[in-house]
């Protein structure tokens, strides 16, 4: 059965996550069909992208799907996860990609949120950085993009403690562009990507890209890359990355011991 549904409205495309049963968790199943339906879009040239839960969904995804993480001594965020995969592919997408978000977004789901050009919530909306309740080492990929959607000081916030920022409070940091009601979300964001469609498409491709560039000219050295990769390193061969891991999978609280 499908974990997502597509829909082209003229040179708009729209995916929906239609996996209740788990929360839309990030799998790499939704993730594969995510990609395909983008790579769809791109060979239709479609000018907007659409990124949705099913209307009035009360959690828009749930984040990485915990039960595919290695349980140790492997990198459980490394180049070939299939996250890494989707947000390369959103911020690769020819064409603006709005997530409309409606419920609460966790962990991997919020990277994806960012990760996406323009954000539309409603107000019940909230973003969570989930990463320290499990015991997750972030990738600098992930990191960046974070830094990129808020202050160094909101970002250590969220990853610090992994609370729920509200729809409110990330549009006034300028972390996400628009709080609609959720009656009339569907109808303005539809209008917002009417709007974008009635711009030059490939202006807005070469901008994009340019944006993507510059975002992500961060020069570091050799050596800070190795010292980066080596913290993470502490994290995902330790005992407490296991222990959230399977915490997580039994359903009860992790008992971090800081080793």
């Amino acid at each position: 059965m499908p974990l997502t549904r597509t829909e082209i409205r003229d040179h708009i495309g729209v995916i929906t996550l239609d996996h209740a049963a788990k929360r839309n968790a990030l799998s790499r199943e939704l993730i594969d069909e995510v990609i395909s339906a983008l790579e769809q879009f791109r060979t239709r040239r479609l000018r907007v992208a659409i990124l949705r839960a099913p209307p009035g969904a009360r959690v828009w995804s749930a984040g990485h799907d915990v039960d595919e993480l290695p349980e140790s001594r492997r990198d459980p965020l490394g180049w070939d996860d299939p996250l890494r995969h989707l947000i390369r592919e959103i911020e690769a997408f020819p064409a603006p990609v709005i997530a409309m978000i409606e419920g609460t977004v966790w962990g991997g789901a919020c990277e994806t949120a960012f990760a996406c050009d323009l954000i539309v919530a409603t107000p019940e909306a909230t973003f969570a950085v989930t990463p320290a309740r499990l015991g997750v080492p972030y990738n600098i990929a992930g990191v960046l993009t974070f830094l990129n959607a808020a202050t160094l000081r909101i970002g250590k916030e969220m990853a610090f403690t992994a609370r729920p920022v509200s729809a409110e409070r990330a549009e006034r940091l300028g972390m996400i562009n628009y709080v609609v009601p959720s009656e009339e979300l569907e109808s303005f964001t539809f209008g917002l990507a009417q709007t974008i469609c009635g711009n030059a498409p490939l202006s807005i491709a070469v901008m994009k890209e340019q944006l993507r560039i510059l975002a992500g000219a961060h020069p570091m050295s050799p050596q800070g890359f190795e010292r980066v990769q080596g913290l993470r390193r502490v994290v995902y061969d330790s005992h407490d990355y296991r222990e959230g891991i399977r915490a997580f999978k039994e359903k009860r609280p992790p008992v971090f011991r800081g080793e």
